[in-house]
């Protein structure tokens, strides 16, 4: 146990969380967003390219379950642990949010939020940054803790905490059908991303932010009805990179590795 798994000097204990329970609550979580997105697009058409899509897909389902993860950090009184991350890494891993921040940037499609007005863009960013507090809080906050908690090696959090990430959008197989197991792995690997840019900034807010914005580029490449936006493979081409990268100095992370 970490000193930020250590409650303040008369601050409340921290409650247990176990395995179980942790994957009991990430079902929990997957279904009401899931179960509310379809029923709030069912008739629609679905989709991200009008303001009502956005609302109905993203903002209102993944609200709520930015609630539900609030509420459970709140009862098991895990602020400090989930927001706070007191194992670094070495300094080269920096590399990994300044190219997502690049890519990010580069693999934003201007030109269509442009067309779609100012209050689709702002309805969008905002969704997507719930996603981003909503799924970091889950995952990389809740459970990071549980998992540490539970007495697993940081190498064990990273790939349970990846994988359990990963498999969550399974989910996705009702809409995307055998797509879904592709973005799987890619969704795994990239929580491995994210869960690196916690340690290295010290805390959930920078990964969050950059997972809301991540999702916040790769939707603007579909919000042109019967269009792609080319510059949406940047995103995808950084994955890759950033994949090489810390495959190749795996074993330069952790602080005082050989």
């Amino acid at each position: 146990m970490s000193r930020n798994d250590l409650p303040p000097s008369g601050a409340p204990v921290a409650r247990h969380l176990s395995v179980r329970w942790y994957l009991v609550l990430v079902v929990v979580y997957v279904a009401v967003v899931q179960v509310l997105g379809f029923v709030l697009t069912r008739g629609t058409g679905g989709g991200y390219e009008t303001t009502g899509g956005v609302w109905r897909s993203i903002t209102v389902p993944v609200g709520v379950g930015l609630v539900l993860v609030g509420v459970t950090v709140t009862v098991l009184r895990w602020w400090r642990p989930v927001l706070t991350d007191d194992r670094p890494v070495r300094r080269w891993v920096a590399v990994v949010p300044v190219l997502m921040i690049v890519s990010i940037l580069a693999g934003t499609d201007y030109g269509g939020l442009a067309a779609r007005g100012a209050g689709f863009t702002v309805l969008l960013l905002a969704g997507t940054l719930f996603v981003g507090f909503a799924e970091e809080g889950l995952f990389r906050g809740i459970g990071l803790v549980a998992l540490r908690g539970n007495g697993l090696g940081e190498g064990g959090v990273a790939l349970w905490s990846s994988v359990v990430f990963g498999l969550a959008h399974s989910a996705n197989l009702v809409s995307l059908g055998a797509r879904a197991f592709v973005q799987v792995f890619v969704v795994a690997v990239a929580g491995y991303f994210f869960y690196l840019v916690r340690r290295r900034s010290g805390g959930l807010l920078l990964p969050a932010v950059l997972h809301g914005l991540w999702d916040f580029a790769l939707i603007t490449g579909s919000i042109v009805p019967g269009e792609s936006y080319p510059g949406s493979f940047v995103v995808v081409v950084a994955l890759i990179v950033l994949a090489i990268v810390v495959f190749r100095r795996r074993h330069r992370i952790e602080p005082g590795a050989a």
